[in-house]
């Protein structure tokens, strides 16, 4: 537990707290004998933390901004595809407990449960350390992103396709490249193309969702350029 800690920049008093943020369903499911109990009810406590920890942020850092801006932007710094950015940064799916099944269908690549264990770790710091423990992470880790280019607000595949158009001949086209997982919990990665080579590429849920990621990664590379 030392090294993910030291990832986390915080030492649990509890270290059961971070076990069981780091136990997913499948584990729990086959050591019921040993009580032991999955991450899912501290995840649903993680995302009411995260999600006013964020909201407080951005009512306080944008006092002019309306509220359906501050909805688009809460939903974005929280949504999936964020978490589970902070989750390929700390490297979790490493320390993840997870059951057979879910070990040899990759479940430690899989992007719901890294996401979803994200938020079970947040939870765990605020019931061990308090709120100011819990928002020190949720601003290093997820708030700092407003201060770059990793936020896209709205449609991205439309953005996108706006930014393309200003160069005539340009063209876009969608490719999915892989489905993985069970029907209930797929995850879906697609790539987008522009002129016929690869811009970009993310990972959703829905087909929809892989994307609107994959727009904003190429957004992002364009932009940069």
């Amino acid at each position: 537990m030392d090294t993910i800690e030291e990832k986390l920049d915080y030492n649990f008093k509890s270290q059961s707290l971070l076990i069981n943020a780091l136990t997913h369903s499948s584990y729990a499911n086959e050591n019921r004998g040993r009580s032991c109990e999955s991450n899912e009810r501290l995840e649903f406590l993680g995302d009411s933390v995260l999600g006013l920890v964020v909201a407080d942020a951005l009512y306080r850092r944008f006092p002019e901004m309306p509220e359906g801006r501050m909805t688009r932007m809460r939903a974005q710094l929280v949504c999936e595809e964020s978490l589970h950015r902070v989750a390929s940064e700390l490297g979790l799916g490493e320390y993840m407990r997870l059951g057979r099944g879910e070990e040899h269908t990759g479940g430690r690549n899989r992007t719901s449960i890294l996401a979803d264990a994200v938020e079970a770790i947040i939870a765990a710091m605020y019931l061990d350390g308090g709120m100011e423990v819990a928002r020190s992470f949720i601003t290093k880790h997820i708030l700092s992103t407003l201060d770059g280019t990793y936020i896209s607000f709205g449609d991205s595949k439309t953005e996108l396709q706006e930014l393309v158009q200003r160069k005539s001949g340009s063209q876009l086209s969608y490719e999915l490249l892989s489905e993985s997982g069970p029907d209930h919990d797929k995850t879906f990665t697609s790539q987008v193309l522009l002129n016929g080579n690869a811009i970009g590429s993310g990972s959703g849920r829905t087909k929809k969702e892989a994307e609107q990621a994959a727009a904003r990664a190429a957004l992002r590379e364009l932009r940069a350029r």
